[in-house]
């Protein structure tokens, strides 16, 4: 049989100026080295017939499945905040939409699969690491319940690529519910092309918001949703350490998913100024800054909306930083109810957000774990002996003691039984985070080795991050000394 695609293409519906039409290049000798079953099914998609040579050879893009309309997306965007206004899909290439089982519209989009007019002087392939971080940290990233793209499928192409040496070439099958971003509206904006975002708006509201539609001013309702899901989005990330580590303009999702797995890394030990991205040399998107740079994203799209707001600019601005003052609050919001309920409070009274903040302030000068720290106080919730263990994660494990005493009378006045309390706190404090060098030690034994056990090894754990798996004890682990990464590094 022929492996089939329902897809159903919407954007190419849309005006030429939108997308460049262009087909994969073909690549030498295809091979799957994985194919997440679950996903596939999702998608309406055969599983077993995508498992075939016929499927490879679709997943890496040399042989283009019927009903495909295949396109690389035009789109601007700040990079490290100057302006680049045309950047463009330059190494991937959307096959089309399908609508999955929840009745959800998801894009299917090859990464890596070869130049399109947008390369910029690029090859337009990729390279195995990074398709293989992008796969273990964006599955991690939906078991962690956090809004993302999904991966579907890794195929190497039996092809070399030149980065800084020789580097086997692989493709990566990308599912989001869109990849229109911030600088797909920066794109018109540019130009000074309304129509263009006008356009786009109405295809976003109709795709990602249709209650917007109904709303008594669609393109405010439009802004008003980004900027909410948005923030929601950027709280979780906080929430279990992530650092995205490039979040330009062209790398946020008006759909409110995490896009685009470059250098992105989870912090070990606390550090709110914490960077990994080789490239972000000035620390613009370490840890703490990233709820201000969200915010600074969302100002960019509200300028893009100005003409769709008033046509008086005057108005549109008053009414655009109106609606940008709604992100901190719901950031917050999100963000202090998430750390209540990470050490076990679910009403909100006066300190504790001042609790929180000692703790993590406590957790910076030990440089204790993250992920450990949270993990651990879910056990001592339940007998106050679990101190013991949530002490030497601290340098100087004394320094935990104050703040467990103030923890423990706070508690008290919560009404859940510690049974219950550390039930639903080792509900949202995972044991299991893609740790920066098990990404690695995968990536090394892909590439120098061809051995893909440890990485199926590692997304079969990270599938369960909230749940204690004894045979694998060591993966919650943090690095030693010698095994810490410091830097991590973008794909291209």
């Amino acid at each position: 049989m022929t492996v089939h695609f329902p897809f159903q293409n919407t954007y190419t519906a849309l005006p030429a100026s939108f997308f460049a039409r262009v087909v994969p290049t073909p690549v030498a000798a295809p091979r799957l080295i994985k194919l997440n079953r679950p996903l596939a099914v999702q998608l309406g998609l055969d599983p077993d017939l995508l498992d075939s040579p016929e499927g490879a050879e679709i997943l890496a893009g040399k042989r283009v499945p019927e009903g495909a309309d295949p396109i690389a997306m035009a789109y601007a965007g700040h990079q490290f905040g100057h302006f680049v206004p045309q950047l463009g899909d330059g190494r991937a290439i959307l096959l089309g939409e399908v609508i999955d089982a929840d009745g959800v519209r998801r894009d299917i989009q090859l990464k890596g699969s070869g130049p399109t007019p947008f390369s910029r002087r690029g090859d337009g392939r990729a390279a195995l690491g990074p398709v293989l971080r992008e796969y273990i940290v964006s599955e991690a990233m939906a078991a962690l319940g956090i809004p993302t793209t999904r991966s579907l499928a890794a195929v190497i192409t039996g092809e070399n690529v030149m980065r800084e040496t020789p580097l086997p070439g692989a493709v990566l099958t990308r599912v989001a519910s869109s990849h229109i971003r911030v600088g797909t509206f920066q794109y018109f904006a540019a130009r000074s092309d309304t129509e263009g975002v006008r356009r786009l708006a109405d295809h976003v509201i109709a795709r990602h918001y249709p209650h917007a539609a109904d709303a008594e001013r669609p393109y405010r309702a439009l802004l008003e949703a980004v900027i909410a899901r948005q923030a929601d989005l950027v709280a979780r990330w906080l929430l279990v350490g992530f650092i995205h580590g490039v979040m330009n303009t062209d790398n946020s999702s008006v759909a409110g998913e995490t896009i685009d797995y470059g250098p992105c890394a989870f912090m070990d030990h606390y550090d709110p100024a914490k960077v990994f991205s080789s490239i972000d040399e000035q620390g613009r998107y370490a840890y703490a800054n990233q709820p201000r740079i969200a915010l600074w994203n969302l100002t960019r799209l509200a300028e893009c909306l100005l003409p769709l707001l008033s046509d008086d600019k005057d108005k549109a601005i008053e009414e655009a930083q109106t609606i940008l003052g709604e992100f901190a609050e719901r950031f917050t919001s999100a963000y202090q109810t998430g750390l209540r309920r990470k050490i076990g409070l679910f009403t909100a009274r006066d300190g504790d957000e001042a609790l929180v903040q000692d703790l993590l302030d406590t957790m910076a000068k030990n440089h204790a774990d993250f992920t450990l720290t949270f993990r651990r106080l879910s056990d001592a919730a339940l007998d106050p002996d679990g101190d013991t263990e949530v002490r030497q994660l601290f340098a100087d494990p004394s320094a935990h003691d104050e703040w467990a005493k103030r923890w423990r009378q706070r508690i008290i006045e919560e009404p859940q039984t510690p049974a219950e309390r550390q039930a639903a706190m080792r509900t949202v404090n995972p044991a299991f985070i893609p740790r920066n060098h098990r990404v690695e030690a995968v990536i090394e034994a892909a590439v120098n080795r061809d051995d893909f056990t440890p990485f199926e090894e590692l997304l079969a754990v990270l599938a369960k991050p909230y749940q204690d798996q004894p045979d694998f004890a060591d993966y919650a682990d943090p690095p030693e000394p010698h095994q810490c990464v410091l830097q991590t590094f973008c794909g291209t």
